[in-house]
């Protein structure tokens, strides 16, 4: 018998927040520091750090200068985010190749930086209380790629990227793409590849809420 729709609202709400399956991990943190108790004072500490860094998440949020990145940075800060997680504003640039030009790296990366430094404010004025920061990587490869790995490097729990309005030639592509294994976009690859949640956040232009898209669940609207 299939579950109604509200049951999958709430699940996937509380898997965005870190409900359900952060508690688990840690009461198994809980549990197996109680039954370490008895051994060498030094592992105790050592548990008792781990337990700390799992009592919240990073949340990175892919940046630019689109109306879909902010869009998906509004909806992870209403929806997602925590007053324990921190948030990590992940910011991808191309290096020129085959152009004169008289900036360094050093530069492009100051230029970069003031272009999402109203994201960050915004982020500090919707959740005071949240650590965010920012970070840019200049790359020659691949975007998707490159956020793949900076979500890793950086030790993300969720992924949160902007995603446009897709048509329906390109939605017949994708679904052909992914059921083969080949990714369809930058938002796409993160989706299948990311080791960490990665969730796809598109505004609906009328009548309010978000679509968004997992692993498990492709436009799934919700409201905000």
């Amino acid at each position: 018998m299939g579950k109604p729709a509200g049951y999958w609202v709430n699940k996937i709400r509380t898997s965005f927040k870190g409900g359900s399956s952060s508690s688990k991990s840690l009461d198994e943190g809980s549990a197996s520091g109680s039954r370490k108790n008895g051994s060498k004072n030094q592992k105790t500490e050592e548990g008792n750090k781990k337990g700390e860094a799992e009592s919240g998440r990073k949340v990175m949020v892919v940046v630019d200068t689109t109306s879909q990145s902010k869009n998906a940075l509004q909806w992870a800060l209403t929806q997602c985010v925590q007053d324990e997680d921190n948030i990590t504003l992940l910011h991808v640039t191309k290096t020129p190749v085959g152009q004169a030009t008289d900036e360094t790296q050093g530069q492009r990366n100051s230029r970069a930086h003031e272009q999402v430094h109203p994201l960050k404010n915004f982020c500090q004025l919707k959740k005071p209380n949240v650590k965010t920061e920012i970070v840019v990587v200049e790359t020659a490869e691949e975007k998707g790629k490159t956020i793949v790995e900076e979500a890793k490097k950086q030790g993300a729990g969720v992924l949160v990227l902007g995603q446009r309005k897709r048509t329906s030639k390109w939605r017949v592509i994708w679904k052909w793409r992914a059921k083969g294994g080949i990714g369809g976009g930058v938002v796409e690859y993160c989706i299948h590849n990311s080791e960490c949640m990665a969730i796809a956040v598109r505004k609906k232009s009328n009548n309010g809420g978000y679509l968004i898209t997992t692993k498990r669940h492709k436009d799934f609207w919700l409201l905000a």
